[in-house]
């Protein structure tokens, strides 16, 4: 980062046609050493950004008390200490110029893979950075940086991550913490609302993937309907040196007429063989799923040692993206082999073999699909228990998706909070569980998710694989406002087979009941 005098960011945004006025009270040299709307986080020298719709005067007074030298606002306040202002037209799309300028073009000093889609965002992103960091080990490089929905590592952070992508000050934040760690390489999930609203302006993707897209985020909050939803997530296009964009996805002719906007773009497929690269030939050798990839280049085999036949089509688009970052082969082949992503198809199993956990972030209608599915296949002989819920006031139609999927495929489910925010959790549970009464599915609604996940595995009676998704490995869940501190999913798992494999009831109780 740099510091920059205060007119130069006033010049910047009038020369971006974005500037209403500029009163700088003849403090035009003062230096600005910090950019933040986080009040709690300003000190002496910061640039204050006055934005959200929720924002409060009080905000800003707190930022003056703590040293702020000036602001940035859509409106100006009458304050108790007059300190310069910047007048915009839109704060959202004045963000990300002034994050670039205050980070100075961070972006310009790493290889960056954004994954965009409804599905398989994080694990796509995992799946890349184990095949670069494999590149950067045996190269002497750092390990890459990565900005998920999972987890949040840039050098110099690395803490559990709340939001997909972070708003554009932060984002370029990361990126300058991760350039100046002497990281060359970052992974990156793309949300729509990122796109939507700006978060991602003033940066470029050396490859932007899109591998899917359905109905998903539609709510008053969110996006107002599903087109707005798609139009937001073509927008990464234009913000890439190169794309690839999966053809098997729905509405693969509006991704590939918008990938035009890219600088070139390459296509991926599981079903058409004409696709630049063709995955093909997927099956499981005992616990490894094996597939082969055909491109220009090669035609090779490589396998993933985590669970998911519907994995292969997050790991075929890394092998495009790294592809086209010109990572060889060797690498790619045993990132892909190691690769894991913090809860995401994590299996566990009981001594008896009885009782199959399996944690996922699953928590939409098309990663609900793909997981079901998946399990029915890879255990045909198994009942399926789901333990889940949905989050308080958004995406509404998934309580229907979610509901109607996990009905017609269990035995069983359990309705479980899932960062209900300020919607009461009963509420939530009864909208989902209309829907799995329509599949004549037996469910129960249990607030607290460890209670659910031990009653879950103490009722196995038969060989059970049980669906744990939403929370993954997150130590966090959302009430209100705040983030209660809580265990994993994978805690809860752990703990509560460990205590079932200690019983001595479970051993012998089909036998007793003869």
């Amino acid at each position: 980062m740099k510091n920059d005098i205060l007119k130069s960011y006033a010049d910047l945004l009038e020369s971006l046609g974005m500037l209403e006025a500029a009163d700088l009270l003849g403090q035009d040299e003062q230096m600005i050493t910090y950019l933040t709307y986080d009040s709690r986080a300003v000190k002496p020298g910061t640039l204050f950004i006055c934005k959200g719709a929720a924002f409060k005067s009080s905000y800003l007074e707190d930022a003056v008390r703590l040293g702020a030298s000036a602001y940035v606002s859509e409106v100006k306040y009458d304050l108790e200490q007059s300190i310069p202002c910047i007048l915009v037209k839109d704060i959202r799309k004045a963000m990300p110029p002034l994050a670039e300028k205050f980070f100075n073009k961070a972006w310009q000093e790493l290889r960056i893979t954004g994954f965009g889609g409804t599905k398989g965002k994080s694990t796509s992103a995992y799946y890349m950075k184990a095949v670069v960091d494999d590149y950067m080990a045996a190269t002497g490089g750092r390990e890459s940086a990565v900005l998920s929905s999972i987890d949040i590592y840039d050098g110099v952070i690395r803490q559990e991550s709340h939001i997909t992508t972070p708003e554009s000050v932060e984002l370029h934040e990361h990126m300058r913490n991760a350039a100046d760690s002497g990281i060359t390489y970052m992974e990156m999930e793309v949300s729509s609302q990122a796109l939507k609203y700006d978060r991602v302006n003033n940066m470029q993707f050396d490859v932007a993937v899109f591998l899917n897209i359905s109905e998903d985020h539609i709510s008053p909050i969110e996006h107002k309907d599903f087109e707005d939803y798609l139009s937001s997530k073509m927008k990464m296009f234009a913000l890439a040196k190169q794309a690839v964009v999966n053809l098997d996805a729905d509405f693969s002719e509006r991704a590939l007429e918008a990938a035009k906007d890219a600088g070139s773009f390459k296509t991926f497929s599981l079903k058409d063989p004409s696709a630049d690269f063709y995955g093909y030939d997927i099956h499981k050798e005992m616990d490894e799923i094996v597939f082969s990839v055909k491109c220009s280049q090669f035609d090779e085999t490589f396998s993933l040692t985590m669970p998911g036949l519907f994995n292969v089509e997050n790991a075929v688009s890394v092998v495009a993206a790294a592809t086209l970052l010109d990572i060889p082969l060797e690498y790619i082949r045993s990132g892909l082999h190691r690769a894991r992503s913090s809860g995401r198809m994590e299996l566990y199993t009981s001594k008896d073999k009885r009782v199959t956990a399996v944690v996922d972030y699953a928590h939409n209608k098309l990663s609900f699909e793909k997981l079901f599915g998946s399990t029915r296949e890879e255990y045909p002989d198994h009942d399926i228990v789901a333990i889940f819920g949905c989050p308080g006031y958004k995406a509404y139609i998934r309580r229907r998706d979610l509901g109607l999927i996990s009905g017609q495929y269990s035995k069983k489910v359990y309705l479980v909070a899932e960062d209900p925010g300020k919607e009461p959790v009963q509420q939530i549970s009864e909208d989902i569980a209309q829907y799995v009464a329509q599949q004549n599915c037996p469910y129960e609604m249990i607030e607290d998710r460890g209670v659910a996940i031990h009653k879950a595995i103490f009722e196995c009676k038969r060989p059970t694989v049980l669906l744990i998704t939403g929370k993954g490995n997150e130590t966090r869940q959302k009430y209100g406002t705040i983030y209660a501190d809580c265990p994993s999913d994978v805690e809860y798992v752990k703990r509560y087979l460990e205590e079932y494999d200690a019983a001595p009831f479970h051993a012998i109780e089909d036998e007793l009941k003869n």
